[in-house]
């Protein structure tokens, strides 16, 4: 069977070696990690039956993030983070075989689960840059966009078979599954890494100033840069007020939908599922042009797919519409990623990325907290509505200064037309150029087809008109005779 064109690019790139047993060891650990995620979610709701216990789980786990980013991008700048990923990793591993023993034995309660919940989110910003800053240096520079896509639709592939996989788990066996689960998962993960040939020596201690400084730096670089500097800002609005959805879903599960932890596996689950196309379009793009536009208008679609999500109670609509919120948010960070991992220098790269991490991955805890609390108060749908309209506000500022941003990503001019066809092409997954194609192999037939038409009409009036003429000579004929 052949291969069809658009997934090409994506298969290509494990032919690379050390992006094969990187991204080969983390797949399964990822599906096990999302397992974990519920689990946590699940686990924190049980003991509480509160949205506000929820958003302070979710809260630690993405608040160490914000404090621990600049300074771990930094550090990872002047390590092998090869080495600080399996580290990280490690304590990973760690964690989750603690959280398994203490649930099967009985003794977990809401104040253990906030601090094993803690550390983790303290092990999560070595693990998430190091991770940003390993990919690039598996694959060539022009197989940057690819890679990073490929990556996010595994990451998002993952979110749509653990979740499924720990409705079924919880249902069945119990949450303390997803625990241990994780624990084996992550040993796969740890025995990829060490099957890598790949070698950051130059990297270490590559700086004489100091760590301060270090960070100092990067947050210059991406203030002064056009590009990154309004597409951060934007990301850190959404982190904020549209990313808690995803960490709020026990909620919905178990008061708006009445569903229960399979409930909150379906809907986790269907966020997955967009997410994963999503990503998968962009890997099949394999380049970055258009990028932008598509970026922009993620972030409006991602709004409209909140608001919807919150104004239904049927279970079915709302995995529906967050397929559509999954889909959006991996369009807005990937493309985030893609552009600015391309357009980055990479001795600032690190610090960039930890950025990056840092509203990706850290932001959503101050909107987990207020709006979390706030639920308690209004209900979980009114909040989610009036945090999503916020965002709209800033979406207009973003996009009215869309050309410069471009121009500084893409390197290329911002015609509208032009972006629209490219993020049409991102979308259709490489498509467009066959129906090119099959448009000008159509036109000739298409005239050819539409002149024998017109034959057959023009022979048809020649019927018409001389049938008079026909009957007058045989009425001649019959007065002769």
């Amino acid at each position: 069977m052949q291969i069809p064109e658009a997934l090409r690019p994506m298969l290509r790139v494990w032919s690379h070696r050390n992006y094969a047993c990187f991204m080969g060891g983390m797949t399964p650990a990822l599906i096990t990690l999302w397992m974990q995620r519920i689990g946590t979610l699940w686990l924190a709701w049980e003991l509480t039956k509160s949205n506000t216990w929820v958003g302070l789980i979710v809260a630690v786990d993405y608040a160490p993030m914000m404090v621990m980013a600049p300074f771990v991008g930094a550090f990872t700048e002047r390590s092998n983070p090869i080495t600080v990923q399996k580290w990280a990793q490690a304590a990973s591993l760690v964690i989750a075989a603690i959280l398994a023993a203490l649930t099967f034995a009985g003794l977990m309660n809401i104040w253990i689960l906030l601090a094993l919940s803690l550390v983790l989110g303290c092990v999560h910003p070595f693990n998430a840059i190091s991770r940003h800053t390993i990919i690039p240096n598996t694959v060539p520079k022009e197989v940057i966009p690819t890679a990073l896509a490929t990556d996010s639709a595994i990451y998002n592939a993952a979110r749509f078979i653990g979740p499924a996989l720990a409705g079924y788990v919880i249902a069945i066996s119990g949450v303390g599954y997803t625990f241990a689960i994780n624990a084996v998962g992550i040993l796969f993960y740890i025995a990829g890494m060490y099957a890598m040939r790949l070698d950051f020596t130059g990297r270490t201690g590559h700086s004489r100033v100091g760590m301060l400084a270090d960070i100092g730096e990067g947050l210059a670089y991406v203030r002064r840069h056009p590009g990154i500097g309004p597409v951060f800002l934007l990301m850190a609005i959404g982190a904020i007020w549209i990313r808690p959805l995803q960490d709020l879903l026990p909620g919905f599960a178990d008061t708006v939908f009445a569903s229960g932890p399979q409930g909150l596996g379906w809907l986790t689950a269907g966020m997955g599922v967009g997410a994963m196309v999503s990503a998968a379009f962009i890997a099949a793009y394999a380049r970055t042009s258009g990028l932008t536009l598509a970026l922009f208008l993620a972030f409006l679609l991602n709004i409209v797919a909140t608001i919807l999500f919150s104004l239904t109670n049927w279970l079915w609509l709302g995995v529906l519409f967050g397929i559509l919120w999954g889909a959006s948010l991996t369009m807005l960070s990937t493309s985030t990623q893609a552009l600015v991992q391309t357009a980055v220098d990479d001795k600032i790269r690190a610090r960039v990325m930890s950025l990056y991490t840092m509203i990706y991955r850290g932001a959503p805890f101050i909107g987990a907290i207020v709006i979390g609390w706030a639920a308690d108060s209004i209900g979980l749908q009114l909040a989610f509505i009036a945090a999503a309209l916020i965002c709209i506000i800033p979406w207009i500022n973003a996009f009215a200064r869309r050309g410069t941003i471009t121009v500084a990503l893409e390197g290329r001019s911002n015609n509208l037309d032009e972006r629209l066809v490219a993020t049409s092409r991102a979308w259709a997954g490489l498509g467009y150029e066959r129906y090119v194609d099959l448009r000008e192999k159509a036109l000739p037939l298409a005239g050819k087809a539409r002149d024998k038409v017109r034959a057959i009409a023009r022979k048809a009036r020649e019927r018409r008109s001389s049938g008079p003429s026909r009957l007058r000579e045989g009425r001649k004929r019959d007065d002769l005779s």
